[in-house]
């Protein structure tokens, strides 16, 4: 037979567990609790219903901006960009619309504000803008700079991400270009972007670019697909080495079908020269050997005759007009005598020098193994500066003939190097700047007209002492912001024709 569980007693009440309210001011409990509770509820309704519309009263405009894109200032305070909600305080504002290369917005706004339940249904008003520009070219290249200096980063990754500034900028500005003049520029301005797409993520900007600018800024039709894809076509056939540069861009499937095809092929025969050759080949002088000299200061400039480069870094038959260049990267003495007259330079000026953008940290610092025989240290701005003082001293026959003292383009000195008329041991021992602004992919052309795209980087030449023997060659290029100025970079001037300032 089972057991039947035993049966718990029952618990006893006692009375010390029974909490009796006493009654407060002649209120029973029941009647001052539910004041209290009231008045705890209406605290709460003033604070969530009241309180916002009292304490910081105003309303949310919703600000759309033609393009979109622009920057929303509210009292000359940045606040965000269009299309966005801000929340404006009641009273008299303005709010004003920027977007690089547009002309600004300004507008007068008296905003209200809603006292009741603001802050869950605060009163809405819109402000909508159409942005103007006066230089849609202009404010393309403004674009395209942003893009050229974006694609110095290198491959986009998780812990940043490249805006996409060219397609932007053509989408915003696409639809004013139906003037044929301003579509050219437009069009040579993502010819010359081209020159930067070194990576994927930069060569996808400037494919959407170019048809987004072919389409007005809209979205792209088959047929206009179509019409882009046979400019980009035509553009790649006009280059030779654009194989090879595809080729390091792509991957998987579409990098190996490039590679096994003629056209890549036939532009890697024709890369086949040894970069680190030291000779003549690769260049076709015109006129007599190297001849003459000029003595300015401590300098000696020998004259190199004109001709014609040949090879790997820029577009085929480069032609050099005869200039001079210095024997020797700029000496110590003669950079003395330059701050003896422009002491701004001085080391001890450093940190002016930064705040002002034209040094960084290590200004005319060197190490301990490095050669004597220039001056290091040099920034790019510095050594612009040098070359304008030295300059002056120039003979007024050599400025008549339209010469100018400078630093030497990428294939002036490309071009000194290989015609091997200077002493060998005069290269190697610093990279050297250049003038021309840096563009990655120099030997893709530019149609006629293209507007010049500033570039964030200047080029270097020449390897230094630090490079391990072998590694850099004559056809070897480099680049640096133009303010840095590492203990392994100094520069040599020529006496060249006159170019447009970058």
């Amino acid at each position: 037979m089972p057991l039947m569980p035993e049966k718990k007693p029952n618990r006893e009440i006692l009375s010390e567990d029974e909490i009796h309210l006493k009654p407060f001011l002649g209120m029973r409990p029941g009647v001052y609790l539910a004041a209290i509770y009231s008045s705890v509820l209406l605290i709460i309704l003033f604070f969530v219903l009241l309180y916002p519309g009292i304490s910081n009263p105003g309303s949310l405009v919703t600000v759309k901006s033609e393009p979109w894109g622009a920057a929303v200032l509210v009292d000359g305070v940045y606040r965000d960009a269009a299309p966005c909600d801000v929340f404006v305080q009641k009273g008299h504002h303005e709010i004003e619309l920027r977007l690089p290369g547009f002309l600004p917005v300004r507008t007068e706004q008296e905003t209200g504000g809603r006292l009741f339940a603001s802050a869950i249904f605060p009163l809405r008003t819109e402000l909508k803008e159409k942005l103007q520009t006066a230089d849609p070219a202009g404010a393309f290249i403004d674009e395209a700079a942003e893009y050229a200096a974006w694609t110095f980063a290198g491959e986009p990754s998780a812990a940043y991400q490249i805006p996409l500034s060219l397609s932007e900028g053509a989408y915003r500005l696409g639809n004013l270009a139906s003037d044929p003049a301003v579509r050219k520029s437009m069009e040579g301005t993502i010819a010359a972007s081209a020159r930067f797409a070194v990576t994927r993520a930069a060569l996808r900007d400037l494919v959407r670019a170019k048809t987004l600018l072919d389409n007005n800024g809209l979205s792209p039709s088959p047929l206009s697909l179509l019409s882009s894809a046979e400019d980009v076509i035509g553009f790649l056939g006009e280059n030779p080495q654009a194989a090879l540069w595809l080729g390091s861009i792509l991957n998987g499937e579409a990098q190996s079908g490039l590679t096994t095809s003629a056209w890549y092929e036939e532009a890697a025969a024709l890369a086949k020269l040894d970069p680190m050759q030291n000779s003549a080949e690769g260049v076709t002088t015109s006129g007599t050997s190297p001849q003459g000299a000029i003595q300015i200061g401590p300098l000696s400039f020998r004259m190199i005759p004109g001709g014609l480069l040949t090879g790997n870094s820029f577009p085929p038959n480069t032609t050099v007009d005869t200039f001079y260049i210095c024997e020797t990267p700029v000496s110590v003495r003669a950079w003395e005598n330059f701050l003896e007259v422009i002491p701004v330079w001085k080391k001890e000026n450093t940190k002016t020098l930064i705040m002002e953008g034209l040094v960084e940290d290590g200004y005319l610092e060197t190490l301990s193994d490095a050669p004597a025989e220039g001056v290091a240290g040099i920034s790019w701005y510095a050594a612009r500066a040098f070359n304008k003082w030295l300059g002056t001293s120039l003979p007024a026959q050599y400025a008549d003939a339209g010469l100018e003292l400078r630093l030497p383009t990428e294939a002036e000195w490309e071009y000194a190097a290989k015609l091997g008329s200077l002493d060998e041991s005069s290269f190697g021992i610093f990279w050297e700047w250049c003038e021309e602004p840096y563009a990655p992919l120099s030997f893709l052309s530019l149609p006629d007209g293209a507007a010049a795209l500033p570039s964030p980087e200047r080029p270097l030449r020449g390897g230094s002492w630090v490079n391990q023997k072998g590694t850099v060659g004559i056809e070897t290029r480099a680049s640096l912001p133009p303010s840095f100025c590492p203990p392994f970079v100094s520069f040599r001037p020529v006496i060249a024709p006159k170019m447009d300032k970058p």
